[in-house]
């Protein structure tokens, strides 16, 4: 009777993991990777196993056969295609993947804006968009990924403010919005936190019209002391050859009227001599 208990067991046991392991096919992560998918170009077809077939069924269980996928308990929890050459856009269906944790598609040549329809990635900790040419504002809505821990923007053509939500993310840890084309004050909750990491000049640089700490002041913005001693040392210098010129010219003018004044004196004295009679 043991010998089928145990057999009994095990099938009962393969019954109940069986659909866990070859489910995979959640209809959620099959929608967020095939579209993506198509708002992917792939010159250097690295993409080529992301087939209609094998985006079906992306997951088996802890494994998956798609390079930049990684799975856990049948589901997509991390997606990460850095410098595969990509371009296209970024597809906001990337939101059906709603147990994403880590996001990297950075260094390659994607287009377009960052989809505020992220926002619903609310396990997303690594958001990584760096080095592509992504246009357009940061979606503030980014802030309702509460458990963001790295935001790395660097390197794009991103314009507009830094949302001031994101001042509120408390797990932020990595912060990076340089060279891009951003404007406008830096959110003081992200410049000055209190208790929470902070970050430094190196996060914002490279971005002409964003101003405030930790950046230094913008030359636009008032003159620098280099500018004011410059100023001062070139009103000097021009005070000083105008002065000069004034002293050459009146002794110049001095000159003249006393050699005027001495040849008047000497034909007057001639004159004088002449007429008066000898003795």
């Amino acid at each position: 009777m043991s010998v089928p208990s145990a057999a009994a067991a095990a099938a009962a046991v393969a019954a109940l993991l069986l659909p866990l392991l070859m489910a995979g096919a959640d209809p959620s992560d099959e929608s967020c990777l095939l579209n993506l998918r198509n708002s992917l170009e792939d010159p250097a077809n690295s993409l080529r196993k992301w087939t209609k077939s094998t985006l079906a069924s992306p997951c088996n269980g802890f494994t998956s056969y798609l390079v930049g996928v990684t799975c856990n308990n049948g589901r997509i929890y991390k997606l990460s295609l850095p410098a595969r050459s990509l371009g296209g856009s970024i597809s906001p269906f990337l939101s059906n993947c709603t147990n994403l944790q880590t996001l990297d598609l950075s260094s390659n040549s994607l287009t377009g804006p960052i989809p505020a329809e992220l926002s619903s990635l609310l396990n997303l900790a690594i958001l990584n968009f760096s080095s592509n040419h992504l246009s357009g504002q940061i979606p503030p809505q980014l802030s309702f990924c509460s458990y963001l821990n790295v935001i790395d923007l660097h390197s794009n053509d991103l314009s507009g403010p830094i949302p001031d939500q994101f001042g509120l993310l408390v797990r932020l840890s990595v912060f990076d919005v340089s060279y891009n084309r951003l404007e406008g004050p830096i959110p003081v909750l992200l410049s000055n936190r209190t208790g929470l990491p902070r970050f430094n000049a190196s996060s914002f640089v490279g971005n002409k019209e964003l101003y405030g700490y930790p950046l230094p002041p913008m030359r636009g913005r008032g003159l620098s002391v280099l500018a004011i001693v410059g100023i001062g040392l070139g009103s000097g210098m021009i005070s000083l050859v105008l002065s000069f010129t004034a002293v050459c010219i009146w002794l110049r003018i001095t000159e003249q009227n006393s050699a005027t004044a001495g040849g008047v004196m000497n034909d007057d004295d001639g004159k004088i001599s002449h007429a008066m009679p000898d003795y």
